[in-house]
């Protein structure tokens, strides 16, 4: 990839390291990323980074920023909160803030009405803040590994959503509302503790993969063979429901996809 400099700054002065000196400890630059359509990215690094420098909500013209110590040449500590100064890069289109140690989201990332994709896996996260309702341009959003006992009711009304990864988490309960992500094509609800599916789930005829193994689910929805668009196939169905106490339909059926299912429950009904 092809990287072309735009803009570098020097340490703000009340950065000190661990040791209590004042050094030059961190660095960024404004990066043409060939991978988003050559949109300005920033790649926040620096050795011994103890802090977010403020300096970068200056930059609005930002629109791709990684702050994720899993990337490459990225943080090398996690942080605990996310400045509240977030709310200035508007422009943002793409935010990484995955494998840090987040137990809350500020509301002002509800003033990030340009963004496409939010990726917050890998933290410590057991809700959202209201406001990221707003974020009606949002794509992709990335769950995984966090503390969530439900799908959060924000995520709900994010009407462009069309891929949703919430694996490894604690969930027990969709909302009814999750009929409203009438654009959502990949659903990912692995390893959680779901225990049953809410009917208007079914409406959501535009998915393509649905993934729901090692959950307590013991039976679906009667109308879920209405999900037609579903790929199945052998290595899709085991993804799809291994790992749950299936009884209506059985997992012989589930293995048949969504026309033996749907013809299983019309059999039951006459």
């Amino acid at each position: 990839m092809s990287l072309h400099p735009q803009k570098s700054f020097q340490i703000n002065p009340s950065l000190y390291s661990a040791s209590g000196k004042v050094e030059n400890l961190w660095k960024y630059r404004i990066e043409v990323d060939s991978w988003n359509n050559g949109k300005k990215k920033l790649k926040l690094k620096g050795k011994e980074l103890q802090s977010v420098p403020r300096e970068i909500f200056d930059l609005r013209e930002l629109q791709v920023l990684e702050m994720s110590p899993k990337r490459e040449s990225c943080l090398n500590y996690r942080m605990a909160t996310v400045p509240r100064e977030i709310g200035q890069l508007s422009g943002l289109t793409v935010l990484n803030l995955d494998t840090n140690k987040l137990r809350e989201i500020p509301p002002e990332i509800g003033a990030l009405q340009n963004l496409e994709t939010l990726t917050l896996s890998n933290n410590n996260l057991s809700c959202l803040p209201t406001e990221m309702e707003k974020l009606q341009k949002l794509q992709n959003l990335h769950l995984a590994n966090n503390n969530f006992l439900e799908l959060p009711v924000e995520v709900c009304q994010l009407r462009c959503l069309t891929f949703l990864d919430a694996c490894d988490n604690k969930i027990k309960f969709i909302p009814h509302s999750i009929c409203n992500l009438e654009c959502l094509e990949s659903l990912l609800l692995c390893f959680n503790a779901l225990e049953n599916l809410p009917d208007s789930i079914c409406s959501l005829t535009s998915l393509r993969t649905l993934w729901l193994g090692n959950n307590n689910l013991r039976s679906l929805p009667v109308e879920f063979g209405h999900l037609v668009n579903l790929e199945w196939g052998h290595s899709c169905s085991s993804l799809n429901f291994e790992g749950n106490p299936l009884e209506s339909p059985p997992s012989k059926i589930c293995r048949g996809g969504p026309e033996e299912i749907r013809h299983y429950f019309a059999m039951w009904d006459e």
